[in-house]
């Protein structure tokens, strides 16, 4: 499309038909997204011990009057409104990570702040003999807090570039992870309670839990979501994003401290649970393109959509038992991850 201009020369102008049409479809696909979200809710909901149809998962939450179904609804929403909040929260810290390290294959655990929560609660219950998920989620916490700390000091604070950040991330990773072992293979008393707990569930969910890491975990979205245009200048290059107005250390400040709440709170309040970080915003990279301003939005809603479509196979493939779901995404993202390092176009982002 070409416009006059009063000097008589014809300018090309961009068409911005394609433009809207590519956001429609992207509106209309993150839609689809939400019902799809919807739909494994319910199941998560349904599924258990005491299978329960759509008719009877509907009157528990709406019309509850005290029935034995109504029971087993009311106890399964709050494990399904915890695996919504930690998908949402491990594939929004995934995404911002991946961006801030432009490593498509990032996600919360490489820069060692799963470890620091683990590290911490193997502490809680080795030291201090803490046993409650309520004395879990600060102990938790602090250390996710303290370790995100500690990899931003070591990644050179003011001068902290992708690269030294996942390099002291995995530093402190691996020390932390020789903690762990160490301390299970001296405790034996306290190592039933640290393998259940690092291996990540839902299945300890309750409303207090909840409480405890909701206002961390709404923090970290908020401040996620805000970061998307500047982290996208990012992606560009530094010199690229310094000319675009973006101050670089204060974005990396920010990113790291985004994905410190989300993590450290999910973690804290169910476990490390691996590759939903990865997985969910690798895979919405393919078709939303680059804009974070997109991948942020899609990895919210479609995180939880695998956490919990996990939960409910781990609940299904060995009833009346039930597998623990972060069993399950590790046995799903081993071979996916695979197949995303050996595809040429995950060398960079």
């Amino acid at each position: 499309m070409f416009v006059d201009t009063p000097s008589k020369q014809r300018v090309e102008t961009p068409p911005a038909e394609p433009a809207r049409r590519r956001s429609a479809v992207k509106a209309a696909g993150l839609l689809a997204a939400l019902a799809l979200l919807v739909v494994v809710a319910t199941a998560s909901i349904a599924v258990g011990a005491k299978p329960l149809g759509v008719g009877q998962v509907w009157h528990g939450l709406f019309a509850d009057t005290g029935t034995y179904g109504d029971v087993v609804v009311g106890e399964r929403l709050s494990r399904t409104v915890l695996g919504l909040l930690a998908g949402a929260a491990l594939g929004l810290a995934g995404a911002v990570l991946q961006a801030l390290t432009r490593n498509p294959l990032a996600d919360p655990g490489l820069l060692g702040i799963n470890a620091g929560a683990s590290a911490a609660v193997v502490t809680a219950i080795t030291f201090f003999g803490v046993t409650s998920i309520g004395g879990y989620v600060w102990f938790a916490f602090a250390g996710a807090m303290l370790v995100g700390a500690l990899v931003w000091f070591l990644g050179g604070s003011r001068g902290a570039t992708p690269v030294r950040l996942a390099l002291a991330g995995m530093a402190i990773a691996a020390a932390l992870q020789g903690y762990l072992q160490a301390m299970m293979i001296l405790d034996e008393a306290a190592l039933g309670r640290m393998r259940f707990w690092t291996v990540g569930s839902l299945s300890s969910a309750s409303w207090q839990s909840i409480g405890q890491v909701l206002p961390f975990l709404a923090a970290g979205t908020v401040l996620a979501l805000a970061l998307a245009r500047p982290l996208n200048a990012m992606e560009m290059g530094d010199d690229t994003a310094r000319a675009l107005g973006a101050h670089l250390n204060r974005t990396r400040a920010l990113s790291m401290l985004a994905a410190t709440l989300l993590c450290g709170a999910a973690t804290a309040a169910c476990g490390p649970i691996v590759f939903v970080g990865l997985m969910v915003p690798h895979v919405v990279r393919s078709f939303t393109g680059p804009d974070l301003r997109w991948i942020l939005p899609y990895a919210t809603v479609l995180s939880p959509v695998l956490l919990l479509g996990a939960d409910v196979i781990g609940r299904v493939v060995v009833r009346p038992s039930e597998l623990q779901v972060g069993v399950v995404t590790a046995v799903i993202g081993g071979p996916l991850f695979i197949f995303l390092v050996r595809r040429r176009r995950t060398a960079q982002l």
